[in-house]
């Protein structure tokens, strides 16, 4: 098994949380590469994020698993803006 953890790790945002009629735009869904599983996303969780946008940097922490297929929740400090949704986002530490 590769540990996952050694690797630069890049993920994109695959949308925003979203409740029947609420979105919670400090909280986003995000599907990193070469992680499909429950138990390497797992190993994720309390790391930090960045989605860097020109001078602006939002970081957010990973906070839970999103289902089956390896998607985390990361919450961000602050909302990230609609342009974010589809881009990249990168490990931070």
């Amino acid at each position: 098994m590769v540990n996952i953890l050694s690797q630069r790790i890049i993920g994109r945002i695959v949308n925003y949380r979203t409740g029947p009629r609420t979105q919670m735009s400090r909280e986003c869904l995000i599907q990193f590469k070469n992680v499909d599983s429950v138990s390497t996303a797992g190993q994720l969780i309390g790391r930090k994020v960045a989605w860097k946008k020109g001078n602006n940097k939002f970081v957010g922490r990973i906070a839970s698993l999103h289902g089956k297929n390896g998607i985390v929740r990361v919450r961000f400090t602050k909302g990230v803006p609609g342009q974010a949704i589809g881009n990249t986002v990168e490990l931070v530490n």
